[in-house]
């Protein structure tokens, strides 16, 4: 009995120092280390912006307007419509025909944005009429009696119409007849030969031709006075033929003008 003790007594001491080995054990072993951490997520990419104007917003066709823009935050940026790919920021001139709104698109790695601007075309107006025609100066009567009326030429001596009077006096007429509230008084002269009574009977009679002459083309009478100046008023005062020539006539002169 006395030896089953002492087994049971040692058996007892066998597992006790068991237990004080293992215990000894484990606390000479380290625990193993914690997990790392997970990697931080990175930051979101930032969204791009855009930025678009017109200046001016308003232009007539053929005018030009400039537009100017930026962008943030991106890696492709196009202008449209016709213009295309683009830097961030800058201008651009642009003539459109008609009213038209541009976008600028900017993509990056956060997304997309877009900005717009609109040009409105209008008609020009319409060109400004051509000025009047010049209106001719005015001329005054006396001015267009002077530039119309012809006298009656008289050959030496003579009293008879000729050819070129007649001529003359048609053209004459003509003015009279288009204006009807004229009055004229027709002078007879005579050159420098001859006496003086002579020559003023000479150009009472050349006077008188004349009106004569007149009234058989339409001219009334009663607007038509005679007077002689012989050779007291001469138009020419050289002693030759071209000179006399000039001074035997039947003068016009506007008495009303």
């Amino acid at each position: 009995m006395m030896t089953s003790r002492k087994l049971r007594n040692a058996g007892l001491m066998v597992v006790f120092l068991v237990i004080v080995v293992s215990g000894a054990c484990r606390r000479q072993v380290p625990p193993p280390p914690p997990p790392p951490p997970p990697p931080a997520a990175p930051p979101p990419a930032a969204r791009p912006t855009a930025t678009l104007t017109a200046e001016p917003s308003s232009i007539q066709r053929g005018q030009s307007s400039t537009l100017r823009w930026t962008a943030e935050n991106a890696t492709e940026v196009a202008l449209q419509p016709e213009i295309g790919t683009v830097p961030a920021q800058g201008t651009r001139s642009v003539s459109p025909a008609e009213s038209t709104t541009y976008t600028l698109t900017a993509r990056g790695a956060g997304g997309t944005a877009e900005a717009t601007a609109r040009i409105t075309v209008t008609a020009p107006p319409p060109p400004p009429p051509p000025p009047p025609p010049a209106r001719p100066p005015e001329v005054s009567l006396r001015e267009r009696f002077e530039r119309e009326v012809r006298d009656a030429f008289f050959d030496y001596d003579k009293s008879e119409i000729r050819p070129d009077a007649r001529d003359n006096l048609n053209r004459s007429a003509e003015f009279l007849r288009a204006n009807s509230n004229i009055s004229i008084r027709i002078e007879g002269h005579c050159d420098e030969r001859g006496s003086v009574a002579y020559n003023l009977g000479l150009g009472d009679r050349r006077a008188n031709a004349t009106r004569d002459f007149l009234v058989s083309l339409g001219i009334a009478a009663d607007r038509l006075a005679v007077i002689s100046y012989g050779k007291e008023r001469p138009f020419c005062t050289q002693a030759d033929e071209s000179c006399w020539q000039q001074n035997r006539r039947g003068h016009l002169v506007c008495t009303n003008c």
